[in-house]
Protein backbone atom coordinates (compact mmCIF):
# COMPACT_ATOMS: atom_id res chain seq x y z
CA UNK A 1 0.00 0.00 0.00
CA UNK A 2 1.37 3.61 -0.65
CA UNK A 3 1.74 6.20 1.25
CA UNK A 4 0.02 8.48 -1.89
CA UNK A 5 -3.21 6.26 -1.29
CA UNK A 6 -4.06 8.60 1.60
CA UNK A 7 -2.63 11.78 0.51
CA UNK A 8 -5.78 14.58 1.73
CA UNK A 9 -3.83 17.44 0.33
CA UNK A 10 -6.31 18.58 -1.94
CA UNK A 11 -8.71 18.71 0.95
CA UNK A 12 -6.49 20.66 3.53
CA UNK A 13 -5.86 23.36 0.42
CA UNK A 14 -9.75 23.87 -0.03
CA UNK A 15 -9.76 24.47 4.09
CA UNK A 16 -6.42 26.48 3.67
CA UNK A 17 -5.05 24.09 6.32
CA UNK A 18 -2.37 23.24 7.14
CA UNK A 19 -2.81 19.63 8.56
CA UNK A 20 -5.66 17.59 9.57
CA UNK A 21 -6.10 16.31 12.85
CA UNK A 22 -8.19 13.43 14.25
CA UNK A 23 -8.62 11.79 17.58
CA UNK A 24 -10.21 8.18 18.22
CA UNK A 25 -10.07 5.01 19.57
CA UNK A 26 -11.45 1.20 18.41
CA UNK A 27 -14.65 2.73 17.37
CA UNK A 28 -13.45 5.01 15.00
CA UNK A 29 -13.84 3.29 11.29
CA UNK A 30 -11.84 7.00 9.99
CA UNK A 31 -8.93 6.39 12.26
CA UNK A 32 -8.42 2.44 11.44
CA UNK A 33 -8.86 2.91 8.10
CA UNK A 34 -5.80 5.25 7.52
CA UNK A 35 -3.52 3.75 10.46
CA UNK A 36 -4.52 0.46 10.77
CA UNK A 37 -4.30 0.38 14.34
CA UNK A 38 -6.85 -0.38 16.87
CA UNK A 39 -6.86 1.21 20.25
CA UNK A 40 -9.12 0.93 23.39
CA UNK A 41 -7.85 4.16 24.65
CA UNK A 42 -7.80 7.02 22.43
CA UNK A 43 -4.69 8.46 20.21
CA UNK A 44 -3.98 10.64 17.81
CA UNK A 45 -3.76 10.67 13.84
CA UNK A 46 -2.24 13.83 11.85
CA UNK A 47 -1.13 14.53 8.27
CA UNK A 48 0.17 17.49 7.16
CA UNK A 49 -0.11 19.67 4.09
CA UNK A 50 3.15 17.78 2.93
CA UNK A 51 1.69 14.55 3.51
CA UNK A 52 3.79 13.39 6.71
CA UNK A 53 1.57 10.91 9.01
CA UNK A 54 1.92 10.87 12.16
CA UNK A 55 0.56 8.54 14.91
CA UNK A 56 0.77 9.85 18.78
CA UNK A 57 -0.47 7.08 20.98
CA UNK A 58 0.64 6.01 24.74
CA UNK A 59 4.44 4.77 25.16
CA UNK A 60 2.30 0.89 26.29
CA UNK A 61 1.04 1.09 22.71
CA UNK A 62 4.32 1.89 21.30
CA UNK A 63 5.90 -2.22 19.74
CA UNK A 64 2.35 -3.15 18.86
CA UNK A 65 1.75 0.37 16.57
CA UNK A 66 5.28 -0.15 15.14
CA UNK A 67 4.37 -4.24 14.25
CA UNK A 68 0.33 -3.22 13.03
CA UNK A 69 0.35 0.56 12.06
CA UNK A 70 1.02 1.62 8.43
CA UNK A 71 1.98 4.94 9.77
CA UNK A 72 5.87 4.46 10.79
CA UNK A 73 6.23 7.86 12.24
CA UNK A 74 5.33 7.16 15.58
CA UNK A 75 5.55 9.92 18.45
CA UNK A 76 4.08 8.91 22.09
CA UNK A 77 3.11 10.78 24.91
CA UNK A 78 6.16 10.05 27.32
CA UNK A 79 7.79 12.19 24.46
CA UNK A 80 5.48 15.02 25.48
CA UNK A 81 5.93 14.60 29.55
CA UNK A 82 2.37 13.26 29.59
CA UNK A 83 2.74 12.42 32.98
CA UNK A 84 4.17 15.45 33.91
CA UNK A 85 1.42 17.49 32.92
CA UNK A 86 -1.08 15.27 34.95
CA UNK A 87 0.80 16.15 38.17
CA UNK A 88 0.72 19.80 37.05
CA UNK A 89 -2.60 20.57 35.40
CA UNK A 90 -4.53 17.88 37.84
CA UNK A 91 -6.94 17.05 34.96
CA UNK A 92 -5.73 13.84 32.68
CA UNK A 93 -7.83 15.46 29.65
CA UNK A 94 -6.26 18.57 30.20
CA UNK A 95 -2.74 17.07 30.09
CA UNK A 96 -3.82 15.06 26.58
CA UNK A 97 -4.68 18.29 24.96
CA UNK A 98 -1.47 20.18 26.34
CA UNK A 99 0.06 17.10 24.49
CA UNK A 100 -1.56 17.77 21.42
CA UNK A 101 -0.81 20.91 21.46
CA UNK A 102 3.11 20.77 21.80
CA UNK A 103 2.75 18.00 18.75
CA UNK A 104 1.14 20.86 16.91
CA UNK A 105 3.94 23.16 17.69
CA UNK A 106 6.62 21.25 16.62
CA UNK A 107 5.40 20.39 13.39
CA UNK A 108 4.83 24.25 13.03
CA UNK A 109 1.45 24.00 11.88
CA UNK A 110 -1.37 26.64 12.58
CA UNK A 111 -4.36 26.09 10.67
CA UNK A 112 -5.71 22.75 11.72
CA UNK A 113 -8.70 20.95 9.47
CA UNK A 114 -10.38 18.50 12.17
CA UNK A 115 -13.57 16.30 11.34
CA UNK A 116 -17.23 17.24 12.35
CA UNK A 117 -17.11 14.86 15.30
CA UNK A 118 -13.96 16.28 16.63
CA UNK A 119 -14.24 16.83 20.42
CA UNK A 120 -15.37 19.90 21.60
CA UNK A 121 -13.12 20.01 24.45
CA UNK A 122 -9.72 19.85 22.20
CA UNK A 123 -10.75 22.54 20.03
CA UNK A 124 -11.68 25.08 22.55
CA UNK A 125 -8.20 24.67 24.19
CA UNK A 126 -6.31 24.25 21.08
CA UNK A 127 -8.08 27.82 19.68
CA UNK A 128 -7.36 29.21 23.19
CA UNK A 129 -3.34 28.20 22.47
CA UNK A 130 -3.80 30.05 19.09
CA UNK A 131 -4.88 27.05 16.83
CA UNK A 132 -7.34 27.87 14.06
CA UNK A 133 -9.65 25.24 13.97
CA UNK A 134 -11.26 24.31 10.85
CA UNK A 135 -14.47 21.50 10.95
CA UNK A 136 -14.05 20.34 7.54
CA UNK A 137 -16.23 16.95 5.85
CA UNK A 138 -13.96 13.97 6.35
CA UNK A 139 -11.99 13.43 3.50
CA UNK A 140 -11.34 9.52 4.47
CA UNK A 141 -15.01 8.70 3.86
CA UNK A 142 -15.02 9.52 0.03
CA UNK A 143 -12.22 7.18 -0.17
CA UNK A 144 -13.39 4.56 2.02
CA UNK A 145 -16.23 4.20 -0.42
CA UNK A 146 -13.68 2.77 -3.14
CA UNK A 147 -12.36 -0.70 -1.47
CA UNK A 148 -9.33 -2.34 -1.80
CA UNK A 149 -8.87 -6.18 -2.73
CA UNK A 150 -8.11 -6.59 0.86
CA UNK A 151 -11.03 -4.88 2.06
CA UNK A 152 -13.46 -6.81 -0.37
CA UNK A 153 -12.15 -10.05 0.95
CA UNK A 154 -13.01 -9.25 4.24
CA UNK A 155 -16.27 -8.01 3.81
CA UNK A 156 -17.15 -11.35 1.70
CA UNK A 157 -15.93 -13.06 4.57
CA UNK A 158 -18.08 -11.28 7.04
CA UNK A 159 -20.86 -12.14 4.14
CA UNK A 160 -20.37 -15.94 4.06
CA UNK A 161 -20.77 -15.58 8.09
CA UNK A 162 -23.67 -13.91 8.12
CA UNK A 163 -25.01 -16.07 5.64
CA UNK A 164 -24.23 -19.36 7.70
CA UNK A 165 -26.23 -17.76 10.40
CA UNK A 166 -29.02 -16.92 7.83
CA UNK A 167 -29.31 -20.47 7.08
CA UNK A 168 -29.24 -21.54 10.74
CA UNK A 169 -32.25 -18.64 11.72
CA UNK A 170 -34.34 -20.19 8.37
CA UNK A 171 -33.49 -23.83 9.39
CA UNK A 172 -34.97 -23.29 13.06
CA UNK A 173 -38.19 -21.56 11.48
CA UNK A 174 -38.76 -24.50 8.76
CA UNK A 175 -38.32 -26.94 11.37
CA UNK A 176 -40.89 -25.44 13.64
CA UNK A 177 -44.51 -26.83 14.05
CA UNK A 178 -47.98 -24.84 14.49
CA UNK A 179 -49.87 -24.67 17.47
CA UNK A 180 -52.53 -22.42 18.10
CA UNK A 181 -51.27 -19.95 15.42
CA UNK A 182 -48.04 -19.94 17.27
CA UNK A 183 -44.69 -21.59 16.18
CA UNK A 184 -43.35 -24.26 18.24
CA UNK A 185 -39.68 -25.88 17.93
CA UNK A 186 -39.37 -29.15 20.26
CA UNK A 187 -42.18 -28.67 21.92
CA UNK A 188 -41.36 -24.89 23.03
CA UNK A 189 -42.46 -21.79 21.91
CA UNK A 190 -40.24 -20.33 19.52
CA UNK A 191 -38.96 -16.79 20.11
CA UNK A 192 -37.20 -14.15 18.38
CA UNK A 193 -35.30 -13.89 20.99
CA UNK A 194 -34.63 -17.76 20.53
CA UNK A 195 -33.80 -17.23 16.33
CA UNK A 196 -31.67 -14.43 17.47
CA UNK A 197 -29.56 -16.22 19.64
CA UNK A 198 -28.32 -18.82 17.05
CA UNK A 199 -27.46 -16.47 15.05
CA UNK A 200 -25.12 -15.04 17.71
CA UNK A 201 -23.41 -18.30 17.75
CA UNK A 202 -22.94 -19.07 14.43
CA UNK A 203 -21.51 -15.60 14.00
CA UNK A 204 -18.99 -16.40 16.84
CA UNK A 205 -18.22 -19.60 15.35
CA UNK A 206 -16.56 -17.77 12.54
CA UNK A 207 -15.33 -14.72 14.64
CA UNK A 208 -18.00 -12.49 13.94
CA UNK A 209 -20.22 -10.50 15.92
CA UNK A 210 -24.17 -8.68 15.58
CA UNK A 211 -24.91 -6.31 17.82
CA UNK A 212 -28.40 -5.13 16.49
CA UNK A 213 -29.78 -8.08 14.44
CA UNK A 214 -33.34 -7.39 13.46
CA UNK A 215 -35.52 -10.55 14.11
CA UNK A 216 -39.46 -9.32 13.80
CA UNK A 217 -42.53 -10.89 12.73
CA UNK A 218 -46.25 -9.92 12.37
CA UNK A 219 -47.08 -6.36 13.12
CA UNK A 220 -44.27 -5.96 13.83
CA UNK A 221 -42.74 -5.74 10.50
CA UNK A 222 -44.75 -3.22 9.59
CA UNK A 223 -42.03 -1.06 11.23
CA UNK A 224 -39.13 -1.31 8.69
CA UNK A 225 -36.46 -1.86 12.50
CA UNK A 226 -39.07 -3.33 14.07
CA UNK A 227 -37.92 -6.35 16.36
CA UNK A 228 -40.23 -9.37 18.07
CA UNK A 229 -37.95 -10.64 21.30
CA UNK A 230 -41.12 -13.22 22.23
CA UNK A 231 -43.00 -15.80 20.53
CA UNK A 232 -43.18 -15.73 16.59
CA UNK A 233 -46.32 -16.24 14.68
CA UNK A 234 -47.42 -19.06 12.01
CA UNK A 235 -48.73 -17.49 9.01
CA UNK A 236 -47.04 -14.14 9.38
CA UNK A 237 -44.31 -12.52 7.79
CA UNK A 238 -40.81 -13.28 9.40
CA UNK A 239 -38.20 -10.36 8.81
CA UNK A 240 -34.50 -11.33 9.28
CA UNK A 241 -31.69 -8.73 9.39
CA UNK A 242 -28.19 -9.64 10.32
CA UNK A 243 -25.05 -7.17 9.32
CA UNK A 244 -22.13 -9.00 10.87
CA UNK A 245 -18.47 -7.70 11.84
CA UNK A 246 -15.67 -9.13 11.64
CA UNK A 247 -13.65 -9.35 15.02
CA UNK A 248 -10.34 -9.01 13.82
CA UNK A 249 -10.57 -7.27 9.73
CA UNK A 250 -13.17 -5.15 11.51
CA UNK A 251 -15.40 -5.34 8.61
CA UNK A 252 -19.33 -5.34 8.01
CA UNK A 253 -21.41 -7.23 5.70
CA UNK A 254 -25.32 -7.20 5.48
CA UNK A 255 -28.16 -8.52 4.20
CA UNK A 256 -32.40 -9.41 4.75
CA UNK A 257 -34.29 -12.25 4.13
CA UNK A 258 -38.41 -12.61 4.44
CA UNK A 259 -39.85 -16.06 5.27
CA UNK A 260 -42.81 -16.82 6.15
CA UNK A 261 -43.92 -20.58 7.84
CA UNK A 262 -47.44 -21.84 7.00
CA UNK A 263 -50.04 -20.21 4.34
CA UNK A 264 -49.18 -16.52 3.23
CA UNK A 265 -52.21 -14.27 2.35
CA UNK A 266 -52.44 -12.77 -1.02
CA UNK A 267 -51.67 -9.56 -0.14
CA UNK A 268 -48.20 -10.62 1.54
CA UNK A 269 -47.56 -12.75 -1.76
CA UNK A 270 -48.07 -9.59 -3.98
CA UNK A 271 -45.73 -7.49 -1.61
CA UNK A 272 -42.99 -10.03 -1.81
CA UNK A 273 -42.90 -10.81 -5.49
CA UNK A 274 -43.08 -6.63 -6.26
CA UNK A 275 -40.15 -6.43 -3.50
CA UNK A 276 -38.41 -9.48 -5.56
CA UNK A 277 -39.59 -7.59 -8.79
CA UNK A 278 -38.07 -4.15 -7.45
CA UNK A 279 -34.63 -5.34 -6.17
CA UNK A 280 -34.04 -7.58 -9.45
CA UNK A 281 -34.31 -4.39 -11.35
CA UNK A 282 -32.35 -2.25 -9.12
CA UNK A 283 -29.69 -5.24 -9.35
CA UNK A 284 -29.86 -4.88 -13.18
CA UNK A 285 -29.00 -0.72 -13.02
CA UNK A 286 -26.14 -1.16 -11.29
CA UNK A 287 -22.33 -0.11 -12.54
CA UNK A 288 -20.08 2.72 -13.05
CA UNK A 289 -21.30 5.88 -14.09
CA UNK A 290 -24.98 5.40 -12.97
CA UNK A 291 -26.87 8.13 -10.33
CA UNK A 292 -26.92 6.33 -6.83
CA UNK A 293 -30.98 8.57 -7.12
CA UNK A 294 -31.67 6.93 -10.78
CA UNK A 295 -31.85 3.20 -9.21
CA UNK A 296 -33.81 4.72 -6.18
CA UNK A 297 -36.20 6.77 -8.17
CA UNK A 298 -37.02 3.55 -10.36
CA UNK A 299 -37.83 1.36 -7.55
CA UNK A 300 -40.10 4.10 -6.02
CA UNK A 301 -41.23 4.07 -9.40
CA UNK A 302 -41.80 0.40 -9.69
CA UNK A 303 -43.61 0.20 -6.36
CA UNK A 304 -46.43 3.45 -7.23
CA UNK A 305 -47.32 1.91 -10.82
CA UNK A 306 -48.05 -1.12 -8.57
CA UNK A 307 -50.45 0.73 -6.36
CA UNK A 308 -48.08 0.87 -3.29
CA UNK A 309 -47.21 4.13 -1.43
CA UNK A 310 -43.41 5.09 -1.08
CA UNK A 311 -42.22 8.13 0.97
CA UNK A 312 -41.75 10.82 -2.03
CA UNK A 313 -45.73 11.61 -2.05
CA UNK A 314 -45.38 12.13 1.95
CA UNK A 315 -46.60 8.45 2.63
CA UNK A 316 -45.85 6.89 5.69
CA UNK A 317 -46.42 3.65 4.69
CA UNK A 318 -45.10 1.47 1.90
CA UNK A 319 -41.36 1.98 0.43
CA UNK A 320 -40.45 4.46 3.06
CA UNK A 321 -36.20 4.63 3.05
CA UNK A 322 -33.83 4.27 0.52
CA UNK A 323 -32.58 1.75 -2.16
CA UNK A 324 -29.33 1.01 -0.36
CA UNK A 325 -26.20 2.24 1.17
CA UNK A 326 -22.37 1.73 1.38
CA UNK A 327 -20.98 -1.59 3.35
CA UNK A 328 -17.48 -1.29 4.96
CA UNK A 329 -15.98 -0.04 7.97
CA UNK A 330 -19.15 1.35 9.03
CA UNK A 331 -22.53 -0.22 8.79
CA UNK A 332 -23.84 2.44 6.81
CA UNK A 333 -21.25 4.21 4.82
CA UNK A 334 -21.16 5.69 1.21
CA UNK A 335 -22.40 5.59 -1.29
CA UNK A 336 -26.35 6.05 -0.12
CA UNK A 337 -28.84 4.62 -2.69
CA UNK A 338 -31.50 7.25 -2.63
CA UNK A 339 -32.06 10.35 -3.65
CA UNK A 340 -28.21 11.33 -3.75
CA UNK A 341 -26.50 11.92 -6.54
CA UNK A 342 -23.28 9.86 -5.95
CA UNK A 343 -22.24 7.98 -9.02
CA UNK A 344 -21.06 4.89 -8.80
CA UNK A 345 -17.90 3.37 -9.41
CA UNK A 346 -16.24 -0.06 -9.24
CA UNK A 347 -14.92 -0.78 -5.89
CA UNK A 348 -17.91 0.40 -4.37
CA UNK A 349 -19.77 -2.34 -2.25
CA UNK A 350 -23.25 -1.48 -1.56
CA UNK A 351 -26.66 -3.24 -0.55
CA UNK A 352 -30.06 -3.09 -2.78
CA UNK A 353 -32.83 -3.75 0.11
CA UNK A 354 -36.47 -2.17 -1.52
CA UNK A 355 -39.15 -2.85 0.69
CA UNK A 356 -42.85 -2.63 1.92
CA UNK A 357 -44.48 -1.96 5.29
CA UNK A 358 -48.04 -1.94 5.92
CA UNK A 359 -49.67 -1.38 9.48
CA UNK A 360 -52.14 -4.85 9.63
CA UNK A 361 -50.55 -6.51 6.95
CA UNK A 362 -46.83 -6.60 7.42
CA UNK A 363 -43.62 -5.85 6.10
CA UNK A 364 -41.53 -7.25 3.55
CA UNK A 365 -37.52 -6.65 2.64
CA UNK A 366 -35.28 -8.38 0.83
CA UNK A 367 -30.96 -7.06 1.02
CA UNK A 368 -28.16 -8.34 -0.37
CA UNK A 369 -24.79 -6.54 -1.05
CA UNK A 370 -23.33 -5.99 -4.26
CA UNK A 371 -19.59 -5.16 -5.31
CA UNK A 372 -19.67 -2.50 -8.40
CA UNK A 373 -17.37 -3.86 -11.06
CA UNK A 374 -15.89 -2.45 -14.08
CA UNK A 375 -18.70 -3.52 -16.29
CA UNK A 376 -21.41 -3.95 -13.71
CA UNK A 377 -22.14 -5.82 -10.40
CA UNK A 378 -21.13 -9.09 -7.92
CA UNK A 379 -23.41 -10.14 -6.47
CA UNK A 380 -22.18 -10.84 -2.82
CA UNK A 381 -25.32 -12.47 -1.14
CA UNK A 382 -25.29 -16.49 -2.15
CA UNK A 383 -28.34 -17.70 -0.10
CA UNK A 384 -31.58 -18.01 -1.93
CA UNK A 385 -35.33 -16.01 -1.47
CA UNK A 386 -37.69 -18.39 -0.39
CA UNK A 387 -40.31 -16.44 1.34
CA UNK A 388 -43.36 -19.19 2.55
CA UNK A 389 -41.60 -22.18 4.30
CA UNK A 390 -43.73 -25.13 4.55
CA UNK A 391 -41.25 -27.97 5.62
CA UNK A 392 -38.35 -28.41 6.26
CA UNK A 393 -35.44 -27.43 4.38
Amino acid sequence: MKETDFSIKKNLEEAKADAYLMTGNIHNADIYYVTRFLASDEFVYLQTGAGKEILFISEMERGRAEIESRVSNIKTTQEFGYREKIKEKKDTTIAYAACISELLLGEKVKRIAVPYDFPVFYSNYLTEAGFIIVPIKSPFRKMRSVKRQEEIEAIKYAQMAGEKAMEAAIALIAGSEEKEGMLHFEGELLTGAKVNSIIDHTLLDFGCEAEETIVSCGEDTANPHGTTDGPLRANAPIIIDIFPRSKKKRYFADMTRTVLRGEASEKLKAMYETVFEAQEKALSMVKPGVQASVIHNVVCNLFEERGYHTYRSGSKAGFTHSTGHGVGLDIHELPGVGESNFLLEAGNVITIEPGLYYPGIGGIRLEDMVLVTEKGCENLTRLEKKFVLKSFL
